[in-house]
């Protein structure tokens, strides 16, 4: 017999919102979790027909390889690139986007296999990509810009201004609200998140069983 599908949870949110750490939550609970932004990435260094779309918006040269031989993608200058240009961020997502799908239904389909009842889609431009159509159900993860910032430059990764950059450019967090079937604020600590993710797991339950109901 075959498993019913599973329950497609989005998770959003915007820089430093906290997302991630949420999800790591949820996959320690059972989850099963997808995380977009990490797979887009493999997909540039290991999918040939993301490489050769990249080269040809970027230059050839923003590949290289390291020692053991394996590709290395210059993501500085990427980033440089489509935050100066923002078509080119248009024609980066439209070149990522569907093979991130892809391995996103297959990621469902194998979580239905073995009869997982929910599947949660780790993505900070959900709408943007259009995948929200696919969810059954929208979480954002929003938390006050000040404490968002603080969060991101304690990374050390980015600057300040290029964090504020990237802020700019993502769908505002009163929109990401607007549009999702619930709200986690995440002003606080870890220790607060874990057990706001533990409501959340028996929100997601619940909304679980109700639409499996209703599908009947």
């Amino acid at each position: 017999m075959t498993s019913p599908a599973p329950f497609l949870v989005g998770v959003t949110g915007g820089i430093g919102s906290g997302k991630s750490t949420l999800c790591s939550f949820l996959a320690r609970s059972g989850c099963e979790v997808f995380e977009a932004d990490r797979v887009a990435k493999e997909l540039q260094v290991t999918n040939a027909g993301v490489i050769e779309g990249m080269a040809s918006l970027f230059g050839k040269d923003i590949y290289s390889t390291n020692e053991s031989g394996a590709l290395v993608l210059d993501r500085k200058r990427v980033a440089a690139e489509v935050f100066s240009y923002p078509a080119k961020l248009g024609a980066l997502n439209s070149l990522i986007h569907p093979e991130v799908r892809a391995e996103f239904m297959r990621f469902v389909q194998d979580a239905r296999s073995r009869g997982k009842g929910i599947v949660i889609l780790e993505a900070a431009i959900l709408f943007e990509s259009e995948r929200s159509s696919d969810m059954d159900f929208i979480v954002v993860v929003a938390a006050d810009e000040d404490i968002r910032l603080k969060r991101a430059s304690a990374r050390g990764r980015i600057s300040v201004a290029d964090i504020k950059k990237r802020m700019a450019m993502q769908w505002p967090q009163e929109l990401l609200i607007k549009k999702s079937d619930y709200v986690l604020w995440n002003n606080g600590g870890k220790d607060e998140l874990k057990h706001a993710a533990t409501e959340l797991i028996s929100v997601l339950k619940d909304a679980a069983e109700k639409h499996s109901a209703g599908n009947r």
